[in-house]
């Protein structure tokens, strides 16, 4: 239920695993591959074990009482993909005889058709009852990915961490595409530039922690070079706040790789104090 990115992309996946997909439903019809149908809830409702609810979480309450009215299957499985919301209805599902919890991608499902590809060895954040945790674990496994449980009352922060690690990596390649061209470079050689940085950076990560894998001036104690790029940033505060205030977050691992204590102190100092 819910014929977005995040539905389209469930189905393609969960298809592409060898499991039936009864169909997937929205408000308006797609042109799409996929047998999606919208408006009034399908008959092919009764014929499903599981419901996935794939909406804005806005619209979540007001999907899952349209869902709770119709001819739902006998204990059918009812999952939402939210990882933020807590919508009341799930009890309302409960105590009409559907377990009920989270199904939550921790994977952007920006484009539908690389779905399949970015859930296998993925992670999803499950939650609910425990046969709704157990169907959902069931779902996993098809399409190649895991399960953490988000522990009660924790979603706001398990949301957090999940956004940190997807949606800011968008931001900080922005920031630095715009830095390249700050410096007068074009911009698809700066977004080249900063496209292969990220790529060898997530690449290193994947193999070790992120201390080990630190490069850069914050992980040497190279005082002169932080204040270089702080006074070529002065001049563009949302930069130099943005520069500021990720270069402090990375002063711990500087400590644990062992840079000089006297520097490290410095560049601290730096990063707060105005540069002169």
């Amino acid at each position: 239920m819910g014929a977005g990115r995040a539905g389209l992309g469930l189905a393609r996946a969960f298809r592409t695993s060898g499991c039936e997909v009864v169909g997937v439903h929205g408000r308006l019809a797609q042109s799409d591959t996929e047998a999606t149908t919208s408006g009034e809830l399908p008959d092919e409702l009764s014929h499903a074990s599981v419901v996935l609810v794939a909406v804005r979480d806005a619209q979540l309450e007001s999907a899952l009482g349209q869902l709770a009215e119709g001819a739902l299957r006998q204990g059918a499985v009812v999952l939402q993909v939210s990882g933020s919301a807590e919508p009341s209805m799930l009890q309302v599902m409960r105590d009409n005889g559907h377990p009920s919890g989270t199904f939550h991608p921790l994977v952007p499902l920006a484009l539908p058709d690389l779905a399949p590809q970015l859930l296998r060895g993925a992670c999803i954040g499950i939650d609910g009852d425990s046969e709704a945790r157990a169907t959902a674990e069931r779902l996993a496994h098809a399409i190649g990915a895991s399960t953490l449980v988000i522990p009660t009352g924790a979603k706001g922060l398990y949301h957090a961490a999940a956004v940190i690690a997807s949606n800011f990596p968008t931001a900080l390649l922005s920031l630095a595409e715009r830095t390249f061209v700050s410096a007068g470079i074009d911009a698809p050689t700066a977004h080249m530039a900063a496209r292969s940085l990220f790529l060898a950076s997530a690449a290193n990560l994947l193999h070790e922690h992120g201390v080990a894998v630190l490069t850069g001036p914050i992980a040497r104690g190279d005082v002169a070079t932080v204040r270089l790029h702080l006074e070529s940033l002065a001049d563009q505060p949302e930069l130099l706040a943005a520069y500021r205030t990720l270069s402090r977050t990375l002063l711990p691992f500087a400590r644990e790789q062992g840079a000089n204590r006297v520097d490290v102190e410095s560049i601290s100092r730096l990063l707060v104090d105005p540069v002169i």
